[in-house]
């Protein structure tokens, strides 16, 4: 076999297209595992923001250093529900804009829990378009005194490669570093700054509507199948491509 491959010029593209084929291959092998990596994934998620409400003690024993593994880490999207007292005065703005409300802005706010050990979590109260930014236009919406807060648990998370820098001193964030907000936010501040924000729920609703609760948006990309099927297309058509030209080398070599 290999004296007539050589003979008929296909000894390096049958080992091209061999070796091509096994990376082509491995590659939709690879996609498939990660759409099930990604389906577990999309249902634990959708358990953990049904199931009921659990206590801060909860969250911290749950806790661990890997902040950026969502399935390590047992936290990220389950529901908690806290009681504390929110630092209006100290609310900073995430830039978000609506997809249907258009520009506007998440509030985060802190909230004071107090305690044995006293500890300070930032809330993402919801969206305020760029109207109702400033608190004298909702002010009714500024819950006072203890208060109860449920919402979905969500990690600092990493800046992206095209996500524009906070700007601490305008007030404006574009991505959830925990330390910078709290040193914004509460420079003289001596209780500990919880390493995670609470998304609170939309329901119920904050009085006069503002900021709009509910901001958690939930999107994992799965398009792991769409990926492992153009590999394998592409293994495919590899294969027909080398068949045509090898019987034609094969044919022309047997005319000769």
């Amino acid at each position: 076999m290999l004296l007539r491959l050589r003979a008929a010029g296909l000894l390096l593209p049958t080992v091209m297209t061999l070796v091509s084929l096994a990376i082509l291959v491995l590659l939709g092998n690879w996609q498939m595992s990660r759409k099930v990596w990604k389906d577990a994934l999309v249902d634990q998620i959708a358990t953990r923001i049904r199931a009921e409400p659990v206590g801060l003690d909860v969250i911290k024993g749950l806790y661990t250093a890997s902040q950026a593994d969502v399935v390590a880490n047992e936290i990220e999207y389950k529901r908690l529900r806290v009681t504390g007292r929110f630092r209006h005065e100290a609310e900073q703005f995430f830039y978000a804009p609506h997809p249907k409300l258009g520009p506007g802005y998440h509030v985060l706010t802190p909230l004071e829990i107090a305690g044995p050990t006293p500890a300070v979590l930032f809330v993402n109260r919801g969206y305020v378009s760029e109207a109702v930014k400033d608190r004298a236009e909702r002010s009714g919406g500024l819950a006072t005194g203890e208060t109860a807060v449920t919402g979905l648990v969500r990690l600092q998370g990493e800046k992206g490669g095209f996500t524009p820098a906070n700007e601490p001193g305008k007030n404006l964030w574009y991505w959830r570093d925990i330390p910078a907000l709290a040193r914004a936010a509460l420079p003289d501040a001596t209780s500990t700054v919880l390493p995670f924000v609470l998304d609170a729920e939309a329901s119920p609703a904050n009085p006069g509507g503002w900021p709009k609760g509910g901001a958690t948006e939930i999107k994992l990309p799965n398009r792991h199948l769409e990926y492992a099927l153009t590999w394998y297309g592409l293994a495919g058509a590899l294969i027909a491509v080398y068949g045509a030209y090898a019987y034609g080398r094969l044919r022309a070599r047997l005319q000769a």
